[in-house]
């Protein structure tokens, strides 16, 4: 039995309490190891050894602070085909989908804001006629909390604690309980790219006991959060009133507008690789499929197709385009909106049922479902699922496509298929979403800012964003007369 335990002070060890959590393989829905359960003890010692390192990373040169960050990319390169099995374990995806796009991601992140710091400038203004100089430090806050989810374990796990690293920050940093393994596995990888002690803290555990005790505490300076609407929520409740520094990424319910001049076939591509990526579970995916009248009848039997040969398998296997989804709690919460589509008039295309492949039968599968017949104020139409599940739903014009997409409570991403470009200008410019991909999906660069309007977010991060949001701004003036 692995024994997952806490990373602190650059000392790995277990909770204080000595509680664990039992931590499970969805593909086979069996226990593989124990995460140590943290308390606020841990997250006591995690704070106070964030706070003891800052002022020596704090002071580190930049190209210092640059060349460890550099160095842990590319440990994590090195190690792909370790860090590509323990997040396929523990999540339950494809191998070869963490080969391709989680483990590369995780150090293009550390990667990018290594680099990204040389460039973070300061800015001085001459106060002409009154003979004065201003000029703006950004200086690190001191110790800040990243709490990251369980779709993406470690790409968002690194996502957050590079660009916090990089500007001289120290980190007390919780993956999702879940999904524990890769971060409890970058913990050796500091160790050995020479990061300082107590600059990284990594405390494992639930977010009632470790994620709650991280948030209230006061000498945390900020908080980076990616998860539920619901948990942001809660987080906001217990860090606004301190006036804590706050980024949420949250919920999305995405719209996918398909219009009848679109590339078809590059579309149908696209279309079926963000509605069931990762299971479905990545905050990105469409999950509401709209789609020009015109071309409805054709596309729902061509996507319907597609989806119905896309093998649902163990993630070991190559061929495996759909894995196991992540817990046996979010399987159940899957298939119980499944049948709530059902009761509120959907009809099921394809899909809608358990998967049980040769001997992982206790295993987290569902095959990939389309659904249609649902009016967009329904649940199923409104609500999260977070899965392998879409629905479709004709349009006939442009400004119906618009109220469509944008009758929602999330406002994170959408997708636009369209060869006009007068229309790509005009709908970008209107659909309530934090980014719009246009004859694309999931194409990121890392310099762009990252959010969601409405209840998908507070705040952007990436780029430049994020190492403005991980500091906090000074201005110095100076009269010389």
């Amino acid at each position: 039995m692995i024994k997952i335990q806490n990373y602190i002070n650059g000392q790995f060890q277990s909770a204080q309490s000595g509680l664990t959590l039992d931590v499970y393989d969805p593909s086979k829905g069996t226990v593989y190891a124990t995460a140590s359960a943290s308390g606020k003890a841990d997250v006591e010692q995690a704070i106070q050894a964030a706070e003891n390192a800052f002022a020596g990373w704090s002071e580190t040169s930049i190209e210092k602070r640059s060349a460890i960050l550099l160095k842990i990319a590319d440990l994590i390169d090195e190690k792909l085909e370790e860090l590509a099995s323990a997040e396929s374990v523990d999540n339950g995806k494809p191998v070869w989908l963490a080969k391709q796009v989680d483990i590369p991601r995780a150090s293009s992140n550390f990667r990018y804001f290594a680099n990204a710091i040389t460039q973070f400038n300061s800015e001085a203004f001459e106060t002409q006629g009154r003979g004065a100089i201003n000029y703006t430090l950004k200086q690190a806050l001191g110790v800040v909390v990243c709490i990251s989810p369980w779709n993406l374990p470690l790409y968002l796990f690194t996502w957050k604690i590079a660009p916090a690293l990089a500007v001289g920050n120290t980190v007390v940093a919780k993956p999702s309980e879940v999904t524990p393994m890769t971060a409890f596995l970058l913990g050796e990888i500091c160790n050995e790219a020479g990061l300082p002690p107590g600059v990284l803290n990594i405390v494992q555990g639930d977010g009632l006991a470790a994620g709650q005790a991280m948030c209230e505490h006061p000498k945390v300076k900020a908080i980076s959060f990616t998860g539920s609407t619901r948990v942001g929520g809660d987080i906001a409740k217990i860090a606004a009133p301190k006036f804590k520094k706050l980024s949420f990424e949250m919920g999305g319910k995405n719209p996918n507008i398909i219009f009848e001049d679109c590339n078809y076939e590059k579309m149908l591509d696209t279309t079926l690789r963000s509605s069931f990526a990762n299971q479905g579970q990545i905050c990105l995916c469409g999950s509401r499929i709209l789609v020009e009248k015109s071309i409805y009848n054709k596309f729902k039997e061509d996507l319907v197709a597609r989806a119905k040969k896309l093998k649902v398998g163990i993630p070991s296997d190559s061929e495996t385009k759909v894995g196991a989804v992540v817990s046996k709690v979010h399987f159940e919460k899957i298939l119980s909106y499944i049948e709530l589509a059902k009761e509120e008039g959907g009809t099921i295309l394809c899909g809608g049922q358990k998967v049980m492949p040769a001997g992982h039968e206790n295993g987290y599968y569902i095959q990939p479902t389309i659904i249609e017949g649902l009016s967009e104020k329904c649940r199923t139409n409104q609500e999260e699922i977070f899965g392998p599940v879409v629905t479709i739903m004709p349009f006939e014009t442009e400004e119906e496509a618009l109220r469509l997409a944008n009758d929602s409570d999330y406002g994170l991403s959408a997708t636009l298929w369209t060869e006009s470009l007068s229309r790509a200008h005009r709908m970008a410019r209107k659909i309530d979403a934090g980014i719009v991909w246009v004859n694309t999906w999931l194409l990121r660069d890392l310099r762009t800012p990252f959010g969601g309007m409405k209840n998908s977010g507070v705040g952007r991060e990436g780029g430049m964003n994020a190492l403005d949001f991980f500091t906090e701004q000074k201005n110095v003036c100076i009269s010389y007369e």
